[in-house]
């Protein structure tokens, strides 16, 4: 099997889909990228809900066309490398969650164990979904599964 083509980060739609290039990490390229979203996150966090969450919703319908534009060009479909997706489904498992050390380190770990895992439906869209759409939409759901398990926690915590 040889190694998937490799982005023109000085294409800006390959950077972005890149995660600034770190979808070019040589091991867990998804993990690495969800390291990345991280700076952004800690500059979109401070904001107004609705002004984080439309950032988020514009970030999630561009990448549809950037993922879509990126794997086209490089005639790969969900390029292991593309990371946008990641960057998404970060900020949505954060969304309204406490900006704190912990609920972002648990964020972090609750979205990646359900990129990863990937239980229904989340695998299901992963396997049938295709183009922009279909490398965007498993790791919104898994997105909204963290930020549902999260605020959960959140909900018991404070109960308690």
């Amino acid at each position: 099997m040889s190694a998937p083509p490799r982005p023109k980060l000085s294409d800006p739609i390959q950077l972005l889909a890149f995660g600034f290039g770190s979808g070019l990490a040589p091991k867990a390229p998804g993990t690495v990228g969800t390291v990345a979203a991280l700076p952004l996150y800690w500059l979109m966090a401070p904001q107004p809900l609705w002004i984080y969450s439309a950032i988020v919703v514009v970030a999630a319908l561009l990448g549809i066309w950037i993922c879509d534009r990126a794997s086209t060009a490089l005639n790969v479909h969900d390029h292991p490398g593309i990371v946008w997706d990641e960057f998404v489904g970060l900020w949505i498992a954060l969304w309204a969650v406490p900006v704190e050390p912990l609920w972002v380190l648990a964020g972090f770990l609750v979205f990646r164990i359900f990129d990863i895992a990937k239980p229904w439906p989340i695998g299901w869209l992963d396997r049938r979904a295709g183009g922009g759409f279909g490398i965007m939409i498993d790791d919104v759901v898994a997105g909204i599964f963290a930020c549902l398990t999260l605020h959960l926690a959140l909900w018991l915590v404070a109960g308690l």
